[in-house]
């Protein structure tokens, strides 16, 4: 049985959760999420613990189990405390601003780069170079830093470009130069 799966998951006291049929809605103090899930599971709700259970045991099943837990905790946990991703940019004139709700990055091409977060996500600029993400969905919230990060992803050589918040870039030795 899935190690992941099996375990149930903890609910706050602020947090209400209605489950109708596969759908599940979870609200909270942040916001409300919904999502349908797969026929194979089922989930079961006892005070204030949720189970995520397999109907069968056929490989679709066993494959979904964990996910769907985790699925299920991460909308748990968004509702009630949010998510949130934090990033770096290094680089000499490389830098950041929040122009309305989009995003403006500064980072070495001949033009500004502007991002448009999706509706739900809120971001920040620390410094002109920290950028934060914040929302209550995980998966938007990783997508979106994760396209930040793609517009110029940390180079080897410099260390130049977009990074996560304590991530290690390893850097390359630069040419030899003549004997």
């Amino acid at each position: 049985m899935s190690r992941i799966g099996k375990r149930p998951i903890a609910v706050p006291a602020k947090v209400e959760v209605a489950i109708d049929g596969q759908s599940i809605a979870v609200s909270g103090p942040k916001g409300e999420l919904s999502r349908v899930l797969p026929d194979a599971i089922a989930l079961e709700q006892e005070g204030a613990t949720l189970k995520v259970l397999r109907r069968n045991e056929s490989r679709s099943a066993r494959q979904l189990h964990g996910l769907c837990r985790t699925l299920v905790a991460n909308m748990v946990e968004g509702v009630a405390a949010g998510f949130t991703r934090k990033l770096e940019i290094q680089g000499v004139g490389y830098r950041a601003r929040v122009d309305g709700r989009n995003l403006v990055l500064t980072v070495g091409y001949s033009h500004e780069v502007r991002i448009e977060p999706p509706a739900g996500v809120q971001m920040a600029v620390e410094n002109n170079t920290n950028v934060i993400v914040n929302g209550i969905d995980k998966e938007i919230v990783g997508n979106l830093a994760a396209r930040i990060r793609a517009v110029r992803p940390p180079e080897v050589y410099k260390g130049k470009g977009i990074r996560y918040a304590g991530e290690f870039v390893r850097r390359k030795a630069g040419k030899a130069g003549k004997k």
